[in-house]
């Protein structure tokens, strides 16, 4: 039987929902000397007047090339890593093909954000303009395997950068309605289950409720069989584990011991 643990990568490798405004937050904090804040989101309230209509999977027709490169590229994605097998086909089904050729812009800041993109070639610049009168200010690249406009999505606003192709571009979209029940549903619910595990780590103690969201957007599931080896003495420590499910051994090679310092799962 399979066993889980979870481990937090010191590689800049996930999307943190909130990179944008906390980066349009911090301006702000420079030029007015503000105290920070969390910015205000809005997302959609369903309630008597207002009922989340009956969702109906889209599919559009793909070649078994296409749905290979698509997989591939959501693999590399942190926004898709909650979806399970079944989840993850019903976004790829769903998902179109869009071309883009050097400096045609992609998302314009302010306008309305129906979908979310997932770049499979090329290259994309982020700007934003932080006040109406100062010129866009450049943020990150985009590359192949990132997903972005997912803000608008999430908080039901405009959109909050603009995307400019930097070379000629594929990508795929994915509409408002399968990202909000597929995409966002998913990555909520993992979002809670990792928070509820984080607050049980003693080590973590003493982290408030932000910092412990930070880390939830970046914990990855491991899963280790019986007898598998999980740290070796003298290896370069790029991660560390927080065990969830199970239990693991840890051994010490004393004086005269020719073995190394191991962690099995048993």
């Amino acid at each position: 039987m399979d066993e889980e643990i979870h481990s937090q990568s010191e590689d800049d490798d996930t999307e943190d929902y909130d990179e944008v405004h906390e980066l349009e937050m911090k301006n702000k904090i420079k030029n007015k000397n503000l105290k920070p804040k969390r910015s205000s989101v809005c997302a959609e309230v369903y309630g008597a007047f207002n009922k989340k209509e009956d969702f109906v999977a889209k599919v559009v027709k793909k070649t078994a090339e296409q749905y290979e490169r698509i997989t591939n590229k959501v693999n590399q994605s942190f926004m898709f890593s909650a979806l399970d097998e079944k989840e993850l086909k019903t976004v790829i089904d769903a998902m179109e093909e869009q071309n883009f050729k050097k400096n045609d812009v992609v998302i314009k800041q302010g306008d309305d954000g129906e979908v979310l993109y997932l770049l499979e070639t090329g290259k994309l610049d982020c700007m934003k303009k932080f006040n109406k009168d100062e010129k866009d200010t450049f943020l990150k690249n985009y590359l192949p395997g990132d997903a972005f406009g997912e803000l608008a999505l999430l908080y039901n606003a405009p959109r909050a950068a603009t995307i400019i192709a930097t070379e000629d571009s594929k990508m795929w979209s994915l509409d408002r309605s399968t990202f909000n029940h597929i995409v966002k549903d998913a990555s909520m619910k993992r979002r809670e289950l990792h928070e509820k595990f984080l607050k049980s780590v003693e080590i973590l103690k003493s982290i408030d409720a932000y910092e412990i969201n930070q880390i939830s957007d970046a914990l990855k599931t491991r899963k280790c069989k019986a007898g598998e080896l999980i740290i070796k003495k003298d290896d370069n420590g790029e991660e560390f584990y927080m065990l969830e499910e199970g239990k693991a051994n840890a051994t010490k090679c004393l004086a005269g011991c020719k073995n190394k310092l191991i962690f099995l799962f048993y």
